[in-house]
C-alpha cells in the first residue's frame, strides 16, 4: 500500500480483495447502529515494517454462495470506493484483476491501482497476492469452512505499505477503518447470491 507524497498527493495504492484498507467509507456509523451479528473479528499487528492482518465472519448463506461471493471480481465495482474492478485473464484455476480504488486518506483523494492474481480452490480456499502496484509486497488468503447452515470466512494477509508516513500513523487509520469494512462486507455477503448456482463438491 501506498499513501500520499508529498510531492504527488494522486498516487496509485493496491488493493486488498479487498480490497481496501484505509477506509474512506462511514464505516463506523454502521457499527455502532450493530450489535455485531455476524461476529465479525479483526486484528492488525506490526511485524517489522509490514503489517499482518487477520479478520473473520459468520455468515448464514452455502459455502458454495460464499466462494461466489469472494470470487465475484467484476462484481466488486458495485461495492463504494471501488471505481474499477475487472478480469483480465484466467488460466486454470488462476485469475488476474486490475482494480481501481479511491480512498481519502488524511483529507487527500488518493487513486490506488493494482494487478492481483488469484488462486481459486472451489468452495475453499482462495490465495492471493499483488503482481504488480506500489505495495511493496500484499499477499494473503481467504478460508471457508461451513456447518450446513452458515458459512465462516477467515482472512489472513500481509501488507508492506510503500509510504514516507510512520507505521505508527498507518497502523491507527488500520486499526479505526478496517473493521468497519468486514463488517460492510458481511452484510453483503449475507445477500449475496450467485449467478449461477454452483455444486458444492
Amino acid at each position: 500500500m501506498s499513501l500520499p507524497r508529498a510531492s504527488n498527493l494522486n498516487v496509485r495504492m493496491s488493493n486488498p480483495v479487498l480490497p481496501f484498507l484505509l477506509c474512506k467509507w462511514s464505516c463506523s456509523g454502521y457499527a455502532q447502529e450493530n450489535a455485531n451479528p455476524f461476529d465479525v473479528q479483526v486484528s492488525v499487528s506490526p511485524m517489522e515494517g509490514r503489517f499482518q492482518i487477520q479478520a473473520s465472519y459468520v455468515v448464514p448463506i452455502d459455502i458454495c454462495n460464499a466462494f461466489s461471493f469472494i470470487t465475484a471480481y467484476d462484481g466488486a465495482k458495485n461495492i463504494p470506493g471501488i471505481l474499477e474492478s475487472k478480469v483480465i485473464s484466467r488460466a486454470g484455476n488462476k485469475v488476474r484483476v486490475y482494480r481501481v480504488v479511491e480512498e481519502n486518506v488524511l483529507f487527500f483523494p488518493i487513486e490506488m491501482k493494482s494487478v492481483m492474481e488469484y488462486t481459486e480452490t472451489p468452495n475453499r480456499l482462495l490465495n492471493f497476492e499483488q503482481i504488480s502496484g506500489d505495495t511493496k509486497f500484499y499477499k494473503g488468503s481467504w478460508r471457508l469452512t461451513s456447518d450446513k447452515v452458515n458459512t465462516s470466512f477467515k482472512y489472513e494477509a500481509i501488507v508492506e505499505p510503500d509510504s514516507f508516513i510512520p507505521s505508527a500513523v498507518i497502523e491507527y487509520f488500520m486499526k479505526n477503518s478496517i473493521r468497519g469494512r468486514f463488517e460492510l462486507m458481511a452484510q453483503r455477503a449475507s445477500q449475496h447470491k450467485a449467478v449461477e448456482k454452483l455444486a458444492c463438491k
